[in-house]
């Protein structure tokens, strides 16, 4: 398992998250001065200096749950508000397309061309905000530095402990399903032919070689695919053509999306339950998650400043079918973070906290005796 698996992870989900929020706006009419609020109170608050610093430290990945939490407290960073189904449909959404675009990666290092197209694609959306693109740009040069030397034996451990945290999410996607590349089970269908990885070869050909390394013999066969050669690499520089569409925005052309729970996963739901039993490591990961969420600061509205609310579904009654619909197993609720032993650290939770009510919905207090680790059973 990578260490350093963390940032990708969070950015491309975020850069998914502002495709579809993108999308939702212009669907809904919303005015467009609210509009871009949103997009830049968001991207201002994800890519925080401090926020980013913890971010970029080298550390395990944290559950599912965790980092829902942290897109749920990301999503209401402005005026805009979402109820519980639509930010399930839309953390859905997000998860089931990086997915996909993990696994249909040519080579585990491509990953990072992924993050990059993510990273233009979110420096478009705030191009006339010089101050906000300036710290997009300190995250890209962060990012650049950190993975662009990295082996390509650290990128397959990346690419693995991605697959791992998605292995158990076969959330079924309308435009995946009209595409052909995912099947009913929620369950994706991998092409066989298509370009081959950068630097390699299109299949087709055997070499044999003798044992001075000398090639001796070719023998050639019917690869039984399409195979095409890429041209060129992407550009792993800060402005370049990436070459890889993957982590682009495929919500660019106006199409309907839904969401549907595939019924393997509704009858495994059982097995995907998280903390059911206390988790040794529950008090660590709690510890960095508000660390993470400290490093936050969301902008609080002013009172001239108006919220609206943004449905992910067509109309307010598909959107309460949808939350009744959904299995409790699989509907995050906003983590309660509390804790009193502790003073300094107490300090520091309700500081967090604070910064992150909103004026709509605040997190109450259940119990004053709780400790960090025993919080973690309601997760």
């Amino acid at each position: 398992m990578s260490l350093r698996t963390l940032p990708l992870l969070f950015i491309n989900l975020g850069g998914e998250m502002l495709y579809i929020l993108d999308q939702r706006l212009r669907a809904q009419n919303i005015p467009p001065d609210k509009a871009k609020k949103v997009m830049n109170d968001i991207i201002t608050t994800m890519f925080n200096k401090k926020f980013m610093e913890e971010l970029f430290k080298p550390q395990e990945l944290y559950s599912k749950k965790a980092l829902r939490t942290v897109f749920d407290r990301l999503a209401h960073a402005s005026i805009m508000r979402l109820n519980q189904a639509s930010m399930d449909k839309l953390y859905d959404l997000m998860t089931m397309a990086f997915k996909y675009q993990v696994l249909l990666c040519p080579r585990p290092r491509d990953i990072l061309l992924v993050t990059f197209n993510h990273m233009d694609a979110i420096k478009d959306f705030i191009r006339d905000s010089p101050s906000i693109l300036n710290q997009v740009d300190e995250t890209f040069r962060q990012l650049i530095d950190m993975y662009t030397c990295l082996p390509s034996g650290e990128f397959q451990l990346i690419r693995q402990t991605l697959l791992i945290f998605f292995q158990d999410m076969h959330i079924r996607v309308s435009i995946f399903l009209k595409d052909k590349v995912q099947n009913s089970n929620g369950r994706f269908v991998l092409p066989t032919s298509g370009p081959v990885p950068w630097g390699t070869e299109e299949p087709g050909l055997i070499r044999i070689f003798n044992y001075k390394g000398e090639e001796v013999k070719r023998v050639q066969f019917q690869n039984g695919g399409s195979y095409i050669s890429p041209l060129r690499e992407g550009s792993y520089d800060l402005f370049g053509d990436r070459v890889l569409k993957l982590g682009t925005n495929m919500y660019s052309v106006s199409r309907s999306v839904e969401t549907h729970m595939s019924g393997t996963l509704k009858s495994s739901a059982s097995h995907t339950k998280e903390n059911v039993a206390p988790n040794p490591l529950a008090k660590e990961e709690l510890n960095l998650l508000a660390q993470l969420m400290g490093g936050l600061e969301l902008k609080k509205t002013s009172g001239s400043d108006h919220s609206f609310r943004l449905n992910l579904f067509n109309d307010d009654e598909e959107e309460e079918n949808a939350a009744l619909l959904r299995p409790e197993e699989l509907s995050y609720k906003v983590i309660s973070i509390q804790a009193n032993e502790d003073q300094e650290r107490n300090k520091e939770l309700s500081r967090i906290m604070g910064a992150f009510q909103s004026e709509e919905s605040c997190v109450q207090s259940t119990s004053k005796g709780d400790d960090l680790l025993a919080l973690m059973d309601g997760l």
